[in-house]
């Protein structure tokens, strides 16, 4: 342990000694960081052991302090419950031991009451959060859970809270991807549960690195919008910033926002594709004096796809669907594709991950129109859907077999 408490401490005094040089103080590090741990009985005891021992390592990396990171812990369960809230414990050390003494609550997974519950955790000052500082989720989940988590998930990236996803079971890919903060490939771990210990340096720099904006930086870029962050220059009663972004071509097109001294981060939105924006950030103040920040975004193209289906290889049980693939920056996070009776009945679905363009659909009836749909989910949240009908043919009828001609010994007259 001891290591890495020297490679911990090296950082922080890096961390301080480049924001002081910036004229930042040197506890600008801050942000609150909620572990979201699946508690309930979909876990078997092993493994709620396991990731408890992986998330109480990685908090003892962490440069957790009054006046820099604060931790909390919430279980996901029948309900939320808290183990701990935001600045209960002043070291990474004091954080491990009481991660490490939590219990499993069992239950139902019920992880979208847990997330609107972390949403109020995140923004509440009874809970020890602090505004205006960066948030970050670390969710660690099997993959499952009882209601929806889309849409409060959403409502926190919405809020900007950075959320990052370890998936110890073999959750959905697209589900996932799209409730984890953008890019995936940085915010979504699939990891076996006796293989945690691999991403624990990769997690820790990450978390760092959305705790700490050094300066006004975009994230979530799609092709109609991005997000904004940046450090923490004004307090709500020292001044305002006015943000600013026009189209590269055509500076007279600006659109300008006026947000509160204690923001940190905006997201623009409704913005044409495949476009360079020009942004500023305007600190106004009367105490002191602060430069502007200056940025250039290019927007992601069109989001298109899938395009063209094609029905093949029919079989009485089964066919072939192939479809031109989702192509450019902002591809396809995979496809979800769903076969139904045209005159009703049950459907089935087939996940495809991204770089494959065609699937096998099997356990058709024969002689039965469907319709195919091909979804397309994307990095933005966004879906784009095609379908197309197909039919199987009927199956070879048995046929009765043919009476073989009697032989006699006798000539025929």
């Amino acid at each position: 342990m001891l290591p890495w408490t020297v490679i911990g401490l090296a950082l922080s005094l890096r961390l301080a000694r480049s924001g002081a040089e910036r004229g930042l103080p040197a506890s600008a590090l801050q942000g609150d960081l909620l572990f979201l741990l699946d508690s309930s009985a979909s876990v078997s005891h092993y493994e709620f052991n396991r990731v408890r021992e992986f998330l109480g390592r990685l908090a003892a990396l962490l440069p957790v302090g009054p006046g820099a990171l604060r931790a909390s812990l919430v279980h996901v369960g029948s309900r939320p419950h808290t183990e701990f809230p935001f600045g209960q414990h002043s070291s990474g050390s004091a954080v491990q031991d009481a991660i490490r003494a939590a219990a499993q609550r069992m239950g139902d997974t019920n992880t979208g009451l847990a997330l609107a519950y972390a949403k109020k955790q995140l923004f509440a000052k009874a809970a020890g959060a602090r505004p205006g500082v960066p948030k970050v989720l670390v969710w660690v989940t099997d993959g499952g859970s009882s209601d929806p988590v889309g849409p409060p998930m959403q409502e926190l990236k919405d809020l900007g809270v950075t959320v990052f996803i370890v998936s110890t079971g073999r959750g959905n890919l697209l589900e996932l991807s799209a409730a984890a903060s953008a890019p995936a490939e940085k915010h979504l771990h699939f990891v076996d549960v006796d293989d945690l210990h691999i991403i624990t340096q990769a997690l820790r720099g990450s978390i760092l690195d959305a705790m700490w904006p050094q300066q006004l930086h975009a994230s979530e870029v799609t092709s109609s919008g991005f997000r904004l962050a940046w450090p923490s220059l004004l307090t709500a009663d020292s001044g305002y910033y006015v943000l600013e972004l026009a189209p590269s071509t055509d500076p007279g097109a600006a659109r300008r926002q006026q947000l509160p001294g204690n923001a940190t981060g905006w997201a623009w939105t409704g913005l044409d594709s495949d476009t360079d924006y020009d942004v500023a950030l305007v600190p106004e103040s009367n105490v002191r004096l602060l430069r502007s920040q200056h940025l250039r975004v290019r927007t992601l193209p069109e989001e298109t796809g899938p395009e063209l289906i094609v029905v093949s290889h029919t079989r009485p049980r089964s066919l072939r669907v192939s479809w031109a693939p989702a192509l450019g920056p902002d591809a396809a996070l995979g496809y979800h594709v769903q076969v139904g009776p045209l005159r009703g009945g049950a459907a089935q679905s087939v996940e495809v991950p991204a770089g494959e363009n065609s699937t096998t659909l099997q356990g058709l009836a024969p002689g039965t129109a469907y319709l195919v749909t091909v979804t397309a989910a994307f990095r933005s949240g966004r879906e784009r859907a095609l379908s197309a009908k197909a039919c199987t043919p009927e199956g070879e009828r048995s046929r009765a077999p043919r009476p073989q001609p009697q032989r006699t010994g006798g000539r025929e007259p």
